[in-house]
């Protein structure tokens, strides 16, 4: 089976139209969606870090560099291009930086999700949303048990709040403007909201994240700065949670409305690490860095956060391909290999994830 017929071969010749594409997750998303024959269109600002997995890659898309509340401009580029799909990534993407900025936060994600919306409104090409927010966007009570679907939203800093909020809001424009119940009468257009865990994976040079403080601390040859070593999280390679977003987004364009709701796509439980195991997971692959635990005093992060994935493994089939050991030896190796050769393992890696995938029978493969 060729790689275009991934997914039924439904993203083959799509106009797919992706905000946030210069980031790490977006830049993973636009590789895979060109692989299989999409006409991708980006929408970003331009990548904030130098090295960047975008600029690395060199995808061969429509680029679009604006900021995501320029009403105007994302309007024209939905006229411009007429997408059928769209996964919305654009986000101010980081806890700490949320309290240092807390009103651009709140207003890129809120503000910027909903003029988002409204340009999908107005676009009549658009057949699917998916709407992309975090696993912090619930009301954290550091409870043993994941959390599903249906619990409440809620967020301490500013940033989980925003992802909060963007899912009141998401769900409010399908209520107001995308309901199921009118759905091919007064519009054609299937809205869904998507929460992970905490990705992983060659490119990512963020700031605050902990293999990124690892990845700059060995470049800079000084010690990582270790911050809450016992916290749990999900943590799950890339390539995880970006094919749930695609298995999902194939069943809003095969007009499935069922599937317009809330999903989660973390790991498995064997996959919740605290942080000291995750450091040591990349020490064990490349032994260059040193590193040392101090308090975090600066703001408050959970010690413990798990989803309860149980809805998208009975529903859209889907599960997990690599434990969070297989994510940790290739975002290691990934890095690695840039570091001492320059040569990039994004395709390998993806073309390895693809065969592991299909020996696992995972769903999306047909």
């Amino acid at each position: 089976m060729g790689i275009d017929q991934l997914f039924g071969g439904i993203y083959n010749g799509k106009r797919v139209l992706i905000t946030g594409h210069t980031g790490f997750k977006g830049s993973w998303l636009a590789f895979w969606l060109e692989r299989m024959g999409a006409e991708v269109i980006g929408y970003a600002l331009p990548p904030e870090s130098v090295p960047n997995h975008y600029e690395l890659i060199r995808p061969r898309l429509k680029s679009v560099f604006a900021d995501i509340r320029e009403s105007e401009i994302l309007e024209k580029t939905f006229i411009e291009t007429s997408p059928e799909i769209v996964f919305h990534l654009a986000a101010q993407p980081f806890v700490r930086r949320s309290y240092r900025e807390p009103l651009a936060t709140f207003d890129t994600n809120i503000m910027g999700t909903a003029r988002l919306l409204e340009a999908c409104r107005k676009t009549v090409s658009v057949r699917a949303v998916v709407v992309v927010t975090s696993d912090k966007c619930y009301e954290n009570k550091e409870w043993p048990w994941g959390y599903r679907e249906t619990d409440p939203m809620g967020g301490l800093d500013p940033y989980s709040a925003s992802k909060g909020c963007v899912e009141l809001l998401s769900g409010s424009w399908r209520n107001s403007f995308f309901p199921l119940q009118k759905y091919g009468i007064t519009h054609r257009t299937l809205l869904a909201t998507v929460r992970a865990g905490n990705v992983v994976g060659g490119g990512d040079w963020g700031e605050d994240r902990l293999v990124c403080d690892i990845i700059r601390a060995i470049y800079k040859k000084e010690k990582v700065e270790i911050r809450s070593p016992q916290a749990i999280r999900p943590w799950q390679h890339v390539l995880e949670p970006l094919g749930g977003y695609l298995l999902l987004g194939r069943m809003l364009l095969e007009e499935r409305t069922e599937y317009a709701e809330a999903w989660n796509f973390g790991p498995s439980e064997e996959s919740l690490w605290t942080v000291e195991q995750v450091v040591k997971a990349i020490k064990r692959e490349w032994d260059a860095f040193s590193y040392i635990i101090t308090p975090n005093t600066q703001c408050h992060e959970a010690s413990l956060l798990r989803l309860d994935c149980s809805k998208a493994r009975m529903r859209l089939n889907w599960s997990p391909v690599w434990d969070a050991d297989t994510a940790f030896h290739k975002t290691a190796r990934w890095y690695k290999t840039q570091y001492e050769t320059g040569h990039l393992f994004t395709e390998q890696d993806w073309e390895e994830y693809i065969g592991d995938a299909r020996v696992a029978g995972a769903s999306w493969m047909f």
